[in-house]
């Protein structure tokens, strides 16, 4: 089962997929944990450039830096895993792309999609939970953790509104598109009531 957390900055994503994580071991099952950009030490290296604020990067080259990332840590990681029967979490994965460089950025969808297939052998998630919320509301969450972290703001949260209302957008039409395999889960709320929601998304598994 391979199962990706998705959603723009402040989405809670991140510590939901923790959470998901260590409810499933307490159950007993293998779980890998993993997050894009990153998830293996050469991942993690072009992770560093992309999200560094001090860098300016041409949109293009920045698409193909987190190619670069994806297939090392999809051939790396997340293959094997899933090979050895294991339960794979990824934060983040080829949907970020589509909604961050393609509807984002406005990078044609077509050639990113393709761009993705070849970096993934075409490997697309079993299930995709979208951790929705308002823009505004994901980036003021988003600058007040890295501010109470004594951070800096990353490349993305520097975008202005207009930037992450694409990117929200984008995410809400390709769940429309696919609703198969995406699940739309609503951020607004605490972190336990979310977990919550997602616990009920995952009820198959969890």
């Amino acid at each position: 089962m391979f199962i990706t957390f998705e959603g723009i900055e402040g989405s809670g994503k991140t510590t939901q997929e923790r959470l998901v994580a260590e409810h499933l071991r307490a159950k007993g099952r293998t779980v890998v944990a993993t997050k894009e950009p990153g998830g293996t030490p050469l991942a993690d290296r072009i992770r560093a450039i992309v999200l560094d604020s001090a860098n300016v990067i041409d949109p293009i080259a920045e698409v193909l830096l987190f190619a670069a990332s994806r297939r090392q840590h999809t051939t790396e990681v997340i293959e094997p895993a899933l090979a050895r029967g294991e339960i794979v979490l990824c934060d983040r994965y080829a949907d970020s792309t589509l909604a961050y460089q393609g509807f984002g950025r406005l990078i044609d969808l077509d050639r990113l999609r393709a761009l993705n297939n070849w970096a993934t052998n075409a490997l697309v998630p079993h299930r995709t939970l979208l951790f929705d919320l308002p823009e505004e509301a994901g980036l003021t969450r988003a600058r007040s953790r890295n501010a109470n972290a004594d951070m800096d703001e990353g490349r993305f949260e520097l975008e202005d509104l207009r930037f992450f209302r694409r990117v929200r957008e984008g995410y809400l039409s390709m769940a429309l598109a696919e609703p198969r395999r995406f699940v739309v889960i609503d951020a607004h709320a605490d972190v336990d009531t979310v977990f919550a929601q997602t616990l009920a998304v995952l009820k198959d598994i969890a």
